[in-house]
């Protein structure tokens, strides 16, 4: 639980975790065997398994009145002490953070998200998130209504997923925003990349969502205590190994698209949570752009439609120069032979957001647009000149 203790949002605020007291429990049957840090977190889950594993590192859990690590099995009647200590007060202040404005007025401004950013201040993250940067921008321009730690945020998206978020100025514009969010009138299409091959151009995954029963940092499927979650999807290209796809959402659960996918065997690209195949590329978390928002503008009360430019992602494929035997590039396509490799044609995508000439950016790289929409690699050519179209 986070209490606030007082502030202006173009001042600074403070917050702190309130004091919790020393717990004991005693271990039931049920549990016997348990891991000790899964036990804990199972007790407090509110709080994450990670929070608890420094914790008992740290020596504030006990069993028996002896510390042990987090990997200890638990047996019937154990005692399990539990003391959180105290948190040290922590200011939340404006930040000089760049902001990619979409759209802006007085009562409302679209943002687009970039990658790693977290929304709003929690456990961990009081500096670098959008409520930082928004309180340097927006002064004392925000609602109050979610609370001093979250001015003018009305909706969020995930710290890894880019794209379109309203913040909201005033009070009056919050309210009218969140109940076009509540009655999912709102109008919110991503752009994501799932692995595997979808069979279905279009589909819906009807499927409720809730904490998944033992990670507690993961959501689930979940029949039983789940919200009612609704996901459309359509197939915009197919590739080998992965799809390129719009969702359209009528919910908005936590991380909905990427637990949907998952349900049905195509997570998406980059998501280590709910995916248990490694990336081929170096990405940071999973490939979700939130491109479009559409809503009724509070004051105006006529519908407008933002979208936000699709992120770039690169992933650089790094082949040694001595194994390049041959290189064929024209305004349509390329071709490559390596020794002991064999490549497929891939088309030269100039239309594509994704592209970028390697003369413009990185003279000392050969761009290979792979035939994948949000991927461009690049083919290190230190010990050859560099190929440019004619």
């Amino acid at each position: 639980m986070i209490n606030v203790l007082h502030s202006k949002y173009a001042d600074q605020l403070k917050i702190r975790i309130s004091d919790m007291q020393k717990e004991t429990f005693e271990v039931e049957y049920e549990y016997e065997g348990e891991r000790l840090d899964k036990y804990v977190s199972i007790l407090f889950p509110e709080q994450s398994r990670s929070f608890f594993q420094k914790l008992i590192k740290d020596g504030n859990v006990s069993v028996n009145d002896k510390v042990q690590k987090a990997n200890y099995r638990l047996k019937t009647e154990d005692l399990v002490t539990v003391e959180i200590p105290d948190a040290v007060e922590t200011q939340i202040l404006p930040e000089d953070i760049p902001l990619d404005i979409l759209y802006e007025d007085d009562d409302l401004l679209v943002v687009n998200k970039p990658k790693g950013m977290v929304v709003h201040p929690s456990a961990g993250h009081y500096s670098g998130t959008l409520v930082n940067a928004i309180m340097y921008h927006c002064k004392d321009s925000l609602s109050g209504i979610n609370g001093e730690i979250r001015p003018g945020i009305v909706h969020r998206i995930d710290m890894d997923t880019t794209g379109s978020l309203i913040v909201c100025k005033n009070d009056e514009s919050h309210v009218f925003i969140a109940e076009q969010i509540k009655e999912h009138s709102v109008n919110r299409r991503y752009r994501g990349i799932v692995y595997g091959v979808v069979r279905d151009d279009e589909g819906t995954i009807h499927a409720p969502i809730g904490r998944h029963p033992v990670d507690r940092k993961k959501m689930a499927i979940n029949e039983k205590n789940g919200k009612d979650a609704i996901t459309h999807y359509k197939v915009l290209e197919r590739f080998d190994k992965y799809t390129y796809m719009e969702f359209k959402l009528e919910t908005g659960r936590t991380h909905q698209i990427r637990v949907h996918m998952a349900s049905i065997r195509h997570p998406l690209l980059g998501d280590t949570l709910y995916s248990n195949g490694k990336s081929p590329y170096k990405l940071q978390g999973q490939t979700l752009h939130a491109m479009t928002i559409g809503f009724i503008h509070p004051r105006t009360r006529e519908y407008m439609e933002i979208s936000a430019p699709l992120p770039e992602y690169k992933a650089v494929h790094r082949i040694h120069p001595s194994r390049v035997q041959k290189i064929r590039l024209n305004s349509h396509n390329f071709s490559l032979s390596l020794s002991q490799t064999r490549l497929r044609y891939g088309k030269v995508m100039p239309d594509s957001p994704f592209f970028h000439s390697a003369a413009h950016k990185l003279p000392a790289w050969l761009p290979l647009c792979m035939p994948h929409p949000l991927l461009t690699f690049y083919l290190r050519s230190d010990r050859f000149p560099l190929i440019q179209k004619s």
